[in-house]
C-alpha cells in the first residue's frame, strides 16, 4: 500500500481524530442547546445518545441553516445528473457519450453507450441504476472486459476495448427519478472508478484499470466527485425536472453555507472504525483464553476517547470490510488516504484558475487515470502534482482545519 508502514497510517489516523474530537464537540453542544432551548430533552442520560443524533442535527440544520437537502431533489432529475456527469467528462477528457439503444444489454433499466474520443470508440459505458430483486446491494464499478493491449496477432482490436458497467441502487420513478444529494455524488463516484477503467492504458490487463494499490483505487472515484459539487457545474445542469428552471442561487448559498455542517460526528464515525481496524490487526493473540472481542472493543474506544454520541459506523460483529476478505484488513484507513490524494489533487484544478483547465486535466489522465498499476501510486501522485501530498487540503475540505 501506499501508505508503506502503520506508523505512517496511525499518523494520518490520529491526526484526523484528534481535530475531529473537538469538531464533534462543538456539535454536540449545539444539539443539547437545540433540545433545552425547544423544551426537550433526552430522557434519563440527560445528553445526546447515538440514536437521538441524526434525529437532532436535522432539526438543527434546519433551524441555523434554513435547510432541507430534499429541497433539491426536484433539481438533481437521473437524466440531468447524468446529463451533467457526460459534461464534465467531455470538457475534462474530450470523451463523447453515444446512446445504442440498439444493443440489447442484459436487463432492460441498463442503458448502453459507446464512448468515443475524436470518432475513435474508447469503451462501451453501461449504467446499470435501478434496484431490482436479487441485484447486489449498493453502489460499484464492474468491468465486463478490461482494457488491454496484449492481443494475439489474429485477435480483433475490440477484444482490447473496456467494457466498463456503473451500478447503482436507485429507487425508479415513476415516470422521473429523482436524485438526493448524496445519491448524486455517489453516481460522480462510480463515474470516477468508470473512467478507470475506460481511460486506461496499459499492455497488460492484469495492470490495467482499477488493479491499484487499495489506498489508490478509490483517488480517482473521490476525485471525479469535486465536479459536481462546483457552483458552476450545478449551475449549468441542475433544472428543474418539470419546468427546466436553473436550480436558484439561494438555495445554492444556503448548500455551501451548510457544507461543514455535522463534519465532526461524519469523521468521528468513521476515523473510529479505521482505529479499531489498526488496533485489532495489531494483536498477536486471539486465543479464546486471552481475547474477548467485546472487551477489546470497550477497551480501546475508551482509550480513544469516543465522543458521547457517537458510535462506529461499522461494529467488529458486522465489519464486513475487515472479515470478509483480506483486502481491507489493516486497511480500512484508505477512504481516509484517498481523501488527502483527491483533495489535493483537485487543488491543482482549483490552483490552475480552471477547474476544467486542459493541461491539469491532461495531467490527471496521464497519472490518475490511464496508468493502471504500471507505474507505482505514488510516484504517479508526484508526477502529477509535482511533490508528494499535502494533508491539508483534506483537514481545510472537512472543516477541520480554518482557511
Amino acid at each position: 500500500r501506499m501508505a508503506k508502514t502503520p506508523e505512517a497510517v496511525m499518523e494520518l489516523l490520529e491526526n484526523v481524530w484528534n481535530r475531529a474530537k473537538v469538531s464533534a464537540d462543538e456539535e454536540r453542544k449545539a444539539l443539547e442547546e437545540y433540545v433545552q432551548q425547544h423544551g426537550l430533552d433526552f430522557g434519563e442520560s440527560g445528553t445526546v445518545e447515538p440514536w437521538d443524533w441524526r434525529f437532532v442535527a436535522e432539526k438543527v440544520r434546519k433551524e441555523k441553516y434554513d435547510f432541507d437537502e430534499s429541497v433539491l431533489k426536484p433539481y438533481l432529475s437521473l437524466d440531468s445528473v447524468r446529463k451533467s456527469m457526460f459534461a464534465v467528462s467531455n470538457k475534462l477528457f474530450g470523451l463523447e457519450y453515444v446512446p445504442r439503444n440498439d444493443i440489447q444489454a442484459y436487463h432492460p433499466d441498463v442503458d448502453v453507450f459507446e464512448v468515443r474520443k475524436s470518432g475513435d470508440l474508447v469503451a462501451i459505458f453501461l449504467h446499470d441504476n435501478f434496484a431490482r430483486p436479487f441485484k447486489g446491494s449498493g453502489a460499484w464499478m464492474s468491468e465486463l472486459r478490461s482494457q488491454t493491449k496484449n492481443l494475439g496477432p489474429d485477435e480483433d482490436a475490440m477484444e482490447g476495448i473496456p467494457i466498463v458497467c456503473n451500478n447503482n441502487n436507485l429507487a425508479k420513478g415513476s415516470s422521473t427519478t429523482l436524485l438526493g444529494f448524496d445519491d448524486s455524488t455517489t453516481l460522480f463516484h462510480e463515474f470516477g472508478h468508470g473512467h478507470h477503467g475506460m481511460l486506461s492504458d496499459a499492455t497488460y490487463g492484469t495492470l490495467a484499470s482499477t488493479n491499484v494499490l487499495r489506498d489508490f483505487v478509490e483517488l480517482p472515484s473521490q476525485l471525479m466527485e469535486h465536479w459536481f459539487e462546483q457552483r458552476s457545474v450545478l449551475e449549468e445542469f441542475a433544472g428543474h425536472y418539470q419546468t427546466g428552471e436553473a436550480i436558484p442561487g439561494h438555495l445554492l448559498d444556503k448548500l455551501k453555507a451548510a457544507e461543514f455542517f455535522n463534519q465532526g460526528f461524519e469523521t468521528i464515525e468513521y476515523t473510529a472504525c479505521a482505529l479499531m481496524d489498526m488496533a485489532l490487526h495489531s494483536q498477536s493473540d486471539y486465543s479464546d483464553e486471552t481475547f474477548d472481542l467485546v472487551d477489546f472493543e470497550k477497551a480501546e474506544l475508551a482509550r480513544l476517547g469516543m465522543p458521547q454520541g457517537i458510535v462506529m459506523r461499522h461494529r467488529p460483529a458486522h465489519f464486513a470490510h475487515l472479515f470478509a476478505t483480506e483486502g481491507y484488513a489493516a486497511g480500512y484507513y484508505v477512504y481516509l488516504w484517498a481523501e488527502v490524494l483527491d483533495a489535493d489533487a483537485f487543488g491543482a484544478f482549483k490552483e490552475s484558475g480552471d477547474i476544467f483547465d486542459s493541461e491539469t486535466s491532461e495531467k490527471a489522465r496521464k497519472f490518475i487515470y490511464s496508468a493502471g498499476n504500471t507505474v507505482a501510486p505514488d510516484e504517479l501522485f508526484r508526477q502529477f502534482r509535482g511533490r508528494d501530498p499535502d494533508i491539508t487540503y483534506m483537514l481545510k475540505k472537512k472543516g477541520l482545519m480554518k482557511e
